[in-house]
């Protein structure tokens, strides 16, 4: 028995090597909530995975700690005590309220030339953002698995003495974390304690629309934007009928113009979801969302052009058909001007609208104004369009809209010939008008020839 006594274990011999950190020696006579207090203490101190004196062995051993307080709290069936709960709510405050580094930038764009950055920038707008994933997350990844659980499983009396207005903000403060698989766990969690916090639920949807406002008017980059869009999704989901003027006004005032920004590509998905839900539950805000979208419309970003098309077209779906009247003349507008685009993607995607059955039936409830419009467009690209598979579109949707009524359609043509006949005839008039300025201004040059004036100083 002396020399088993005696004998050290590898167990032994790895706590002797970190000092730092009291290990906890688990016995079975010692019990669970003073086990469960010194993992929380050991797990206190924050690893930054970039200090070199940092040992990973220690850096392990926290995880492993980690992982133990977790496996407690499944296994426990007995509610926490007061005792416990207050250290441990202050262990993951201590591992996640921390200093977040800024939004790394283009790398194109830092090495340019200053005169030369924001365009260099600008043209960074198409690409998708590289994700930066955080060396912490190790650790960061249980220590959120136990705050949902906590979520979970503790009451809300006892939850909401630790988890104040000041928690929810600085929580709120971490989508900005460049880590995605950080996010998704924030989002899991944050929809909980949203779901989890009745009385407070109205203080989160300010300090989410606010987040999104300063993305609108403020800052350019956020990396949470499309977590948070998600969170609002299953948010507006539940709103009642009819809505709430506090939530249209989101509508209008947050959402739509959310399709402004740069690098909206990033969340778009989410952003038509919620904009959907709005509709789906009052058709009558299509026409506001509509001519929302129009005034936001792209000029030179292709990309945004094809996912705002394939908005409309969704959009359409749900649009309460007594607007289809006085939305028919600008959507339709616009849907003519894509087709005209240089951009092969973004003519075809606007040619493939005219499949749509809700979208056909808006043009025809304006056919005396729009067939104009379209009659043009159509003729324009089967003229003028470098690219085959877009004439053949074209072709394909003018036999559609001849057969839909042909003499409207030869209205149109004529009409188009006719103003391409008066523009011609106007710029022949421009022409001869700027010859007999110029003729005139020959004369007057060679009888007042122009006379030099020196001066002496």
């Amino acid at each position: 028995m002396g020399s088993l006594r005696n004998s050290k274990t590898l167990h032994d011999l790895f706590v002797q090597e970190k000092p730092l950190f009291p290990i906890i020696q688990h016995s079975p006579t010692s019990p669970m909530n003073e086990d469960l207090l010194s993992a929380i203490s050991y797990c206190t101190f924050v690893f930054t995975f970039t200090d070199p004196l940092e040992s990973p062995a220690q850096r392990d051993s926290k995880r492993i700690q980690l992982s133990r307080i977790i496996s407690i709290l499944k296994s426990s069936k007995k509610p926490l005590q007061q005792r416990i709960l207050a250290p441990l709510i202050a262990m993951i405050q201590a591992n996640l309220f921390r200093p977040l580094s800024p939004p790394a930038n283009n790398p194109s764009c830092s090495s340019s030339s200053s005169s030369s950055s924001s365009s260099v920038c600008e043209l960074a707008e198409d690409e998708d953002p590289v994700s930066i994933f955080s060396p912490v997350w190790s650790h960061l990844q249980i220590v959120y698995e136990i705050l949902l659980r906590l979520v979970i499983t503790i009451d809300y009396e006892a939850l909401r003495v630790y988890m104040d207005q000041s928690f929810l903000l600085k929580l709120l403060s971490l989508f900005q974390s460049e880590d995605p698989r950080e996010r998704e766990s924030l989002k899991n969690v944050y929809h909980k304690i949203y779901t989890k916090f009745i009385t407070d639920r109205s203080f989160m949807r300010k300090s989410m629309k606010d987040v999104l406002l300063n993305h609108v008017f403020e800052i350019e980059r956020h990396p949470g934007i499309a977590e948070l869009l998600e969170i609002w999704g299953t948010i507006i989901n539940g709103f009642t009928v009819p809505l709430k003027e506090e939530h249209k006004l989101f509508l209008m005032r947050v959402l739509i113009p959310l399709h402004k920004t740069k690098g909206m590509q990033v969340y778009h998905r989410q952003l038509a979801y919620c904009v959907s839900q709005f509709v789906q539950k009052e058709p009558m805000l299509g026409a506001v969302v509509v001519r929302g979208i129009l005034r936001y419309w792209p000029v030179t970003n292709t990309q945004k052009e094809i996912l705002f098309i394939g908005e409309l077209e969704d959009l359409v779906d749900n649009i309460d058909p007594d607007q289809y009247r006085k939305l028919a003349l600008p959507f339709c507008t616009q849907i003519t001007k894509c087709i005209n685009s240089w951009n092969s993607q973004v003519a075809e995607r606007a040619l493939y609208v005219w499949n749509n059955e809700q979208f056909v039936k808006m043009a025809t409830t304006g056919m005396v104004e729009v067939f104009p419009v379209i009659v043009e467009g159509m003729e324009r690209n089967l003229k003028w369009h470098w690219s085959k598979n877009v004439r053949q579109l074209t072709e394909s949707v003018k036999v559609m809209l001849e057969e839909m009524d042909p003499e409207l359609y030869t209205k149109g043509l004529i009409d188009m010939q006719n103003k391409q006949a008066e523009a011609h005839q106007l710029d022949i008039r421009r022409k001869k008008r700027w010859e007999i300025l110029e003729l005139e201004a020959a004369k007057n040059k060679f009888l007042n020839p122009q006379r030099s004036i020196c001066v002496s100083h």
